[in-house]
């Protein structure tokens, strides 16, 4: 097991001449001028070249490429620039540029957003409809991690702990009046930061939107949090953790390498993603390039994957799916406990996909029990009908459906005077009593009722131009 990545290095570079062959040779019998591309079975040829060129090549890390934006009608320009440079993370900014003076004075009033990409095997340009969206009425901030295989060893270690004084320190840049939208994996983190903030009477953000994350993994449990639940750390460490190859700069540097958690993806549901490449196969063979095209979009941000530095993937494993230690009230970070029912002046919004196989159902919405000391009358919940994991960030439900909720609860707390919370005496926490019920009176849209969750007791292991 300890020369797996060496092997998988070895391999890649041994197919990377065949994708070149594949992709060269696919061309060949399809371009017009190609006498191959008049030859019988030429379109079958051309279209099984162009997969095995899929399916042996490498992914690189995506563009955003988000240039412009219409806003109420009017082209705006786009900046991508880094506000802030940290070794295992760079905070991005979208920067808009406007001639028209009665937009820039509309954006200059809009609100500020900051959203938590996860760190969990893909790269934050997973989230560029999210940011899309979000730039037609936001000013944007999203987290953009650094794959650990880049990041040379001298650096030192990134744990859970440095997730959490980094998105802090995100925050207190930004300023106060931020809104925080964390999506999946971040969801805990990002709980625990403004706790701590809460609690060493900073001032917090004006909201924090929670969605598909797995703040209590005990509830409905999927097969993934079956995974992290039923295994002993020192599984992980012996099985999935790995020293980065001497190729990279991260070189000896410890590991949860990207195509392993690719592989984990993909295993999930093997006869999805079988299907989806014969579908495009047969695309290719009928011309229909708009679906060839969205297949190949897909396809090239879902095959690009980072590796994840091991104490913080060990970290996580331990904190959030074994220990559950934020739900328990038993998580220090630094030496500080964190508690989430310190938070009093900053509003939250849950939301979960009706068919997350990810995060399941429940998971996300515990943090209303968590943080009691916000007033139910600004706690709210939205359970996306019909949307799986991903659609609650892209898609057209996350348009049409989760993004006007988000929007519309944003827009109604930018008004809200950011004030510095008192001091709290430290408590220990008390499990909240559930707050399903006022949840779903505050949310006017019509939904189903609250989902039942099922609580599974996990097998316990031996002992994750201007501008504004």
């Amino acid at each position: 097991m300890s020369m797996l990545y060496q092997f998988y290095e070895t391999q890649r570079a041994l197919l990377s001449p065949l994708a070149e062959f594949a992709s060269a040779s696919s061309k060949l019998y399809s371009h017009p001028l190609s006498p191959f591309t008049h030859t019988p079975q030429a379109p079958r040829v051309s279209a099984g070249l162009n997969l095995m060129h899929r399916l042996s090549k490498e992914y690189e890390k995506p563009e955003f490429n988000i240039h412009t934006v219409k806003i109420d009608g009017v082209e705006v320009a786009v900046q991508q620039q880094v506000a802030i440079e940290k070794p295992f993370c760079q905070l991005l900014r979208f920067k808009r540029f406007a001639d028209d003076l009665p937009m820039l004075k509309a954006m200059k009033e809009q609100p500020t957003v900051l959203v938590v990409a996860p760190l969990s095997g893909h790269h934050s340009t997973l989230l560029r409809e999210t940011v899309r969206e979000l730039l037609h009425h936001h000013k944007v901030y999203i987290t953009d991690w650094t794959d650990a295989r880049m990041v040379p060893v001298e650096v030192g270690p990134f744990h859970l702990d440095d997730y959490v004084e980094y998105v802090q320190e995100f925050i207190r840049h930004i300023g106060p009046d931020v809104h925080v939208i964390s999506v999946c994996q971040p969801t805990v983190p990002v709980l625990a930061a403004i706790s701590l903030m809460a609690s060493r009477g900073e001032k917090t953000p004006r909201t924090m939107t929670m969605m598909g994350g797995p703040i209590d993994a005990r509830l409905s449990p999927t097969a993934v949090n079956n995974l992290a639940m039923n295994k002993s750390l020192e599984w992980f460490e012996n099985n999935v953790v790995f020293r980065v190859p001497t190729n990279y700069p991260g070189s000896q540097r410890l590991v949860y390498p990207g195509f392993m958690q690719h592989t984990g993806f993909i295993a999930m549901n093997p006869s999805h993603h079988a299907r989806s490449h014969y579908d495009y196969f047969m695309d290719l063979m009928r011309g229909d390039d708009e679906s060839a095209d969205f297949h190949t979009s897909f396809y090239d941000e879902y095959n690009a994957v980072l590796d994840m530095p091991a104490e913080y993937y060990l970290d996580t494993i331990r904190t959030v799916f074994q220990d559950f230690a934020l739900v328990n009230g038993t998580w220090t970070v630094k030496g500080e406990l964190v508690r989430p029912q310190d938070i009093k002046t900053t509003a939250l919004l849950t939301i979960e996909g009706e068919k997350d196989d990810i995060s399941g159902a429940g998971q996300t919405r515990a943090a209303h029990d968590l943080c009691t000391g916000i007033d139910p009358k600004n706690r709210f919940h939205h359970d996306a009908m019909g949307a799986g994991h991903y659609g609650i960030f892209s898609g057209r439900r996350w348009r049409e459906d989760v993004y006007p909720r988000l929007r519309d609860f944003i827009a109604t707390h930018q008004s809200r005077k950011a004030a510095a919370p008192k001091r709290v005496s430290a408590k220990p926490v008390v499990p909240a009593k559930a707050v399903a019920d006022p949840v779903l009176k505050l949310v006017p849209a019509a939904r189903r009722p609250a989902p039942a969750v099922r609580k599974t007791a996990p097998k316990a292991p031996p002992k994750r131009q201007q501008a504004k």
